[in-house]
């Protein structure tokens, strides 16, 4: 790795972060919550999901949320449709990008979605090409990638043929997840290097979860690995339901603290990114679980005291 090295970050605090909040936050409060993620320049976020209501309350109002950015083209605004249904809900509020999910776990896909991997497959074919015809960008998601809580450890072969058949059906990226954070760094070089066989590493992305404190050693195996695209979520938000004691996503700041400390530029503001990380547990009641946050707070919110990073 070069000094010169550049990482994208893709955001996914206001969606993935917030989706399993047991008090859900208003609108104002998720469009306050994106503006500070942008003005610390974060340029891919993940801003909501035009899912049921009924089974995902937290995400009421995503069209709203979303709307309020649609002047702003600049910036990449992802958001999580399941079917046809959430498609034209997306469309019809402005998405420029949408994203769609399969697992690479026959059991979590019945679980989580009640079908079967290929089921959940030609749902998205649909979605695939209404999208195409409407000139909106589409990333994918393979959940499961190292791990299911139902099965066990996966095999690397049935995130391969995931990761794949999303990727010939358009998707300009996939993003494979550790879905409750059971990988270690070895696990998951292998897996990311076996995708990489069938799609390119240019299009491949990271999504880790930090259940047992391995996200950033994973995440530093799989940028030795080649990739270039990691998921974060502010404060370390988010979490798998199915994954009892899960302390949620990687969290941005910690992976910004790290990768800037390695030279890598990522265009993000840390301070800036530390206040929302702040903000947003604040409003939820709790502090955040990110250790770099944690130190920011604990400072007055003035800077990181013993900080020897790379400059």
């Amino acid at each position: 790795m070069m000094a010169q090295d550049k990482v994208r970050i893709v955001e996914v605090g206001p969606r993935d972060g917030l989706q399993n909040e047991a008090s859900p936050l208003g609108v104002p409060a998720r469009i306050a919550m994106v503006e500070g993620l942008i003005a610390a320049g974060l340029r891919a976020v993940e801003v909501g999901s035009f899912v049921s209501p009924k089974w995902v309350p937290q995400m009421v109002g995503s069209d709203e949320v979303l709307g309020a950015f649609a002047h702003r083209t600049d910036l990449r605004l992802p958001v999580l449709v399941p079917n046809m249904k959430g498609f034209a809900a997306a469309q019809a509020a402005g998405a420029r990008e949408i994203a769609v999910f399969a697992s690479a776990s026959e059991s979590f896909s019945q679980k989580n979605i009640n079908c079967s991997i290929d089921e959940s497959l030609d749902r998205f074919r649909p979605v695939m090409e209404a999208a195409v015809d409407a000139g909106i960008a589409v990333r994918g998601y393979v959940s499961c990638a190292w791990g299911c809580p139902y099965e066990g450890a996966v095999d690397p072969a049935a995130v391969v043929r995931v990761s794949k058949a999303l990727h010939a059906m358009g998707c300009y990226e996939i993003s494979v997840s550790d879905t409750i954070g059971t990988g270690t760094p070895t696990a998951a070089r292998e897996v990311i290097e076996a995708v990489a066989g069938s799609v390119p590493m240019t299009a491949l992305a990271v999504h880790v979860h930090d259940t047992y404190g391995q996200a950033l050693a994973n995440i530093l195996a799989c940028l030795q690995a080649g990739v270039r695209v990691f998921d974060a979520s502010v404060g370390g938000l988010g979490g798998c339901p199915y994954a009892e004691g899960a302390t949620g996503n990687v969290a941005t700041e910690d992976l910004v603290f790290m990768l800037d400390g390695m030279g890598i530029h990522t265009g993000v503001d840390l301070r800036r990114l530390c206040t929302v990380a702040l903000d947003v547990s604040g409003t939820l009641g709790r502090p955040p679980s990110s250790h770099v946050a944690r130190v920011f707070a604990q400072n007055g919110g003035e800077g990181f005291p013993f900080d020897t990073r790379l400059t």
